[in-house]
């Protein structure tokens, strides 16, 4: 891959977003399990794409509501890690809107409205197959040490 080889000094802010991305999501076990599939990354923008596979659904045969919470906090991630300085959760908050069914497909879409220091505030809004709102995931993100790739400092 073309930006990969590139130092990330040397990329444009779309081409380190998408770097960054490709570099987590080969660590990410979890997303890759549960088959999270990158859409889009961009500076504060991540969109991803999760099947509803029946072994997601809980005892009332609906999707069980920390799946859609782990696609909306994996989709937080990407966009959140999207500049290239290690980032991490320091709080969020869901709220379930309606059911999921088996067989469905939700894509979850991450939009930053702010950031502040070291701190950063992203929204992810939830959609199934028919572009209805199932969830909406509001996180608060934190600046730590590190790179996703390396720099030049």
């Amino acid at each position: 891959m073309s930006t990969q080889a590139k130092h990330a000094s040397q990329m444009t802010p779309d081409e380190l977003a998408r770097a960054t991305a490709a570099a987590m999501y080969e660590n990410d076990a979890c997303s890759r399990a549960l088959g999270l599939e990158i859409l889009e990354v961009r500076p504060g923008y991540a969109r991803l794409r999760m099947p509803v596979r029946n072994d997601f659904l809980n005892g009332h045969q609906i999707c069980h509501g920390g799946l859609i919470f782990t696609l909306a906090d994996s989709t937080f991630a990407f966009a959140c890690n999207s500049y290239n300085i290690n980032t991490v959760a320091a709080g969020c908050s869901i709220e379930f809107l309606r059911p999921v069914s088996g067989g469905d497909v939700l894509t979850a879409e991450a939009i930053e409205q702010t950031q502040s220091g070291r701190t950063g505030i992203y929204d992810i809004r939830v959609t199934n197959r028919a572009d209805e709102t199932v969830a909406m995931f509001r996180g608060k993100s934190a600046q730590i040490k590190g790179n996703l790739i390396p720099t030049d400092d």
